[in-house]
């Protein structure tokens, strides 16, 4: 039986690095003004279901065309506005949601930053649009750069791990 071995510095990652790292980076950033730590745990290029109940939506635009989004469940969406706004947030509700919109926002904004001198790079981002339930699809352009980032958000509070993931998500198209 032969196996495939990999050198331990080596990683193969399913998409352009640079734009993994720099999704990875914005959202360490982003995410110190909230108060939170997060790990990251995964990668896929392939459009997934949105986890979450609570997604930002941002455009982007310039040399690339596409958007932003940020997903996470109400627990994950409620620390993170509690931690934005320095004070307890029991519920869902317009101040998580406008935090929503915020956070996706600071995260396209440093997204938009490390792509700036690359193929990747956009000047522009619209207002964020919050969707607020489950059951719906984002249906993608063929032909786009996809790449999801699911990080783990350390919420000592949440017991599911469903209740500790968030995504961070761009697609894609060269002009």
């Amino acid at each position: 039986m032969s196996t495939l071995t990999l050198p331990d510095t080596v990683v193969p990652l399913p998409s352009d690095p640079i734009l993994a790292h720099a999704i990875t980076e914005a959202v360490k950033e982003s995410l110190t003004m909230c108060q939170a730590e997060t790990r990251l745990v995964g990668l896929t290029t392939v459009p997934v279901y949105e986890p979450g109940s609570v997604t930002a939506v941002i455009g982007l635009h310039g040399k690339v065309s596409g958007f932003l989004t940020f997903n996470a469940c109400e627990q994950v969406a409620m620390n993170l506005a509690g931690g934005f706004l320095q004070d307890r947030v029991d519920k869902l509700n317009g101040q998580v949601i406008d935090c929503v919109g915020e956070i996706a926002n600071l995260i396209a904004g440093g997204v938009k930053r490390r792509l700036s001198t690359t193929a990747w790079a956009f000047h522009s981002v619209t207002v964020p649009s919050v969707i607020v339930g489950h059951n719906y699809q984002i249906a993608y352009a063929k032909g786009i750069q996809y790449l999801a980032v699911t990080f783990e958000h350390q919420n000592t509070d949440a017991f599911l791990l469903e209740h500790r993931l968030l995504q961070v998500a761009v697609s894609l198209v060269r002009l």
